[in-house]
């Protein structure tokens, strides 16, 4: 017997609906339709543990089937159905949550929500995105229940009749429109069902109708994945698979770490720290959020912190809802304290491998070290946590800890290039001074976070000064002669000219960079000039008294001073950067000229 009725919304929770279910990817309804199956099953589970029905033995599953002739995309359970009433109590009135009062009605009997996943009535809505008409053919397991049917075209009407669904459990019947024709196609069908259920707790199966399969029927997803497993129970190769699949990456992790919580809240997953291919810019990562094994969206920076992005991993924290907005998260206290734990678990790890197995930490620092460093400038709990193991690795290929660090006076010198500042490393080295490498884009930003931090270091790129190690006794004499011989020879006022004595004699000038403005300079063409053209940071030509080229320069006639002047003026240009083409050709025509020398 056939009957109307009219759906009835319930203004009550209209708003929340609102806020809380605002769906912005079309393809979230098989997530929606295929968690409610999952729902249906584990509530079966449940009245069974408590002995309110008697197992029927049937192992649970769902079942998708596309049907391309008919335009139908078909979800099908084997949980715990519904009768008539409940057709009318879950269906019919939107934003009425069947997970929430079946909870409600069993919470006295059951351990927190026992994996409901939720929200029945308005997840079941998701389907008219993509559907002109929707179906639902379902059979209570309650001892001589009637087959329901149910089926509605998205407007406010529906109609109710006898089902034909001989088995309990509960079938979702799509009618595919015209703007949803896209997931008629089985490929995609495949690629949403890996994105959202690839880790659903109960076997999913897809098939095309008309179709007959060339191969075992095989689940498309994992129903148990491994951030389920204790971490004593996972072996390395499952640690690694589980990458491969997972983020379809060939290049082996570094290293993980398996999130286990269950106390002040439940929290599972694995984070992996990625080989860096680029070793000048941060790679992005991937961290993927799940609620009791369902999938709810990548890089949800209120539960993972935003430097943590730069890893891979999961993370399934059963007390997030399924849907949520970024002004709850925000705003949730909880969602902040999972955030904090997550942190505290990763400076943990890094601390242990530090402290038990230093020389495998050294392998990985040049690849994790962007990561931890930007985690220190975003969150400086972070930094205080680990700033006893960030590593600097030296121009003698060593690793050292801040308290280790190379110091003269107060000073640390560092080196953005290892190429563009050759000749300074060479100098440093001859001379049994050591500097650090400090060569990334981070780095830039961190040397100045560090000296906020560290108010007694000061960060000194190995470029900007010659220290006192590096001169030779009675350089602070300054020899005027040379001086003017070569700001003649040059004739370039804003070039700053000095003379001093080094100890590395072969040398005949270096050119330093003022610290401060290259600085300046550099962190503005980071953010594209947004403080203006600055122009280049002054710069200091220090001539070498003690090289023997410099000390015949009195000596000789006008023409090959100047000469020789601005060879050596384009010697200490090589060393500090590339030449312009302009300045290229000058170069080839003077050494040029200075071979002449020799006849």
């Amino acid at each position: 017997m056939k009957r109307e009725g009219q759906i009835k919304v319930d203004s009550e929770n209209l708003f929340p609906i609102i806020k809380k279910w605002l769906y912005s990817d079309k393809d979230i309804f098989v997530r929606e339709v295929i968690a409610n199956a999952c729902d249906a099953i584990k509530k079966y589970q449940s009245i069974c543990l408590m002995g309110d029905a008697e197992d029927d033995g049937i192992k649970p599953r769902i079942d998708v089937v596309l049907d391309k002739e008919n335009k139908t995309l078909t979800f099908s359970d084997n949980g715990i159905g519904m009768t008539d009433d409940e057709v009318e109590k879950y269906i019919t009135q939107i934003a009425f949550s069947g997970a929430q009062e079946f909870l409600e009605k069993y919470k006295d009997k059951t351990d927190g929500d026992g994996g409901i996943i939720g929200h029945f009535g308005l997840g079941f809505y998701s389907a008219y995105m993509v559907s002109d008409t929707v179906e639902i053919q379902t059979l209570s397991y309650q001892k001589d229940a009637q087959p329901v049917h149910w089926v509605s075209d998205g407007s406010s009407t529906y109609e109710i009749s006898d089902g034909d669904r001989t088995s309990k459990g509960t079938s979702v019947i799509m009618h595919i429109s015209e703007d949803g024709k896209e997931f008629l196609d089985a490929v995609k069908i495949r690629e949403v069902l890996r994105k959202y259920c690839k880790f659903m707790p109960y076997e999913i199966y897809f098939s095309v109708a008309g179709v007959e399969l060339k191969e075992e029927e095989k689940p498309v997803n994992n129903t148990s994945p491994l951030w389920q497993k204790a971490p004593k129970d996972c072996t390395t190769e499952e640690y690694e698979d589980f990458y491969r699949d997972t983020f379809m990456d060939m290049n082996l992790p570094l290293f993980w770490i398996h999130l286990n919580v269950d106390y002040p809240f439940r929290l599972k997953g694995i984070l992996y720290f990625p080989k860096q291919t680029d070793k000048l810019q941060v790679m992005p990562g991937e961290i993927k959020l799940f609620s009791n094994q369902v999938y709810i969206a990548d890089n949800i920076k209120e539960v993972v912190p935003e430097f943590l992005m730069l890893l891979k991993g999961v993370i399934d924290c059963p007390d997030l809802p399924l849907n949520v907005s970024r002004s709850f998260l925000q705003n949730d206290g909880e969602v902040a304290k999972i955030s904090r734990h997550i942190t505290k678990k990763v400076a943990d790890k890094l601390t242990s491998v530090f402290k038990n197995e230093r020389k495998d930490y050294e392998s990985y620092w040049d690849d994790i070290s962007p990561f931890i460093k930007f985690g220190c400038i975003k969150d400086e709990k972070f930094y205080e946590r680990v700033k006893d193991i960030i590593l600097y690795k030296s121009i003698n290929g060593d690793y050292k800890t801040f308290a280790e660090l190379p110091k003269q006076g107060n000073k640390v010198y560092y080196v953005s290039g290892m190429d563009e500042q050759s000749q300074y490393v060479k100098m440093f080295k001859d001379n049994g001074l050591d500097a650090v490498i400090l060569e990334h884009n981070i780095d830039t930003h961190f040397v100045s976070f560090l000296e906020y931090k560290e108010t007694d270091t000061k960060f000194v790129r190995i470029d900007s000064e010659v220290g006192e190690a590096l001169k030779s006794e009675g350089s602070d004499v300054m020899n005027e002669e040379i001086v003017n011989i070569f700001k003649n020879a040059l004739g370039m006022e804003k070039l700053t000219v000095t003379a001093q004595a080094l100890k590395t004699s072969d040398t005949p000038a270096i050119i330093t960079i003022n610290e401060y403005e290259r600085r300046m300079s550099d962190i503005n063409k980071i953010y594209g000039n947004m403080f203006g053209n600055a122009g280049p940071a002054s710069q200091t030509l220090i001539v070498n008294t003690d090289n023997s080229v410099v000390k015949k320069l009195p000596v000789l006639d006008s023409e090959k001073k100047t000469l020789l002047c601005k060879h050596i003026y384009d010697l200490a240009l090589i060393s500090q950067r590339k030449l312009t083409a302009e300045e290229l050709d000058g170069f080839i025509s003077r050494s040029v000229e200075v071979l002449g020398f020799i006849g």
